[in-house]
């Protein structure tokens, strides 16, 4: 027979860990690049953008080709992101081993 104070035990701790690893997710900062660093974007953990840089000699190229590289910067942004958070979730949820269970992203 399972024991349900320990399941209990154990989903207190998961939801305890879960708290603190969103909060670790909200204060991140990713950095996607595009056209040989021509184009960054930094998102935060929330994927709002913080700031975008454009290089000097980018402004000298086609709006169009400025347009696309932005693009591409945050596409990239939020690769590292979707990564970052879904490490850090696994990070948590990892010594918990839940069988069947997939965690979203």
């Amino acid at each position: 027979m399972t024991d349900f104070s320990k399941i209990l035990d154990k989903a207190k701790e998961l939801e305890a860990k879960m708290k603190e690893s969103q909060k670790k997710i909200k204060n991140l900062k990713v950095e996607g690049i595009s056209g040989s660093n021509s184009v960054k974007v930094i998102l935060d953990g929330e994927g709002e953008m913080q700031r975008i840089e454009i290089s000097d000699e980018i402004l000298k190229e086609d709006k169009s080709i400025i347009e696309d590289l932005i693009v591409a910067a945050h596409n990239n942004a939020k690769i590292q992101l979707k990564s970052k958070t879904a490490e850090e979730i696994s990070k948590t949820a990892g010594g918990f081993g839940i069988p069947g269970f997939k965690w979203p992203l």
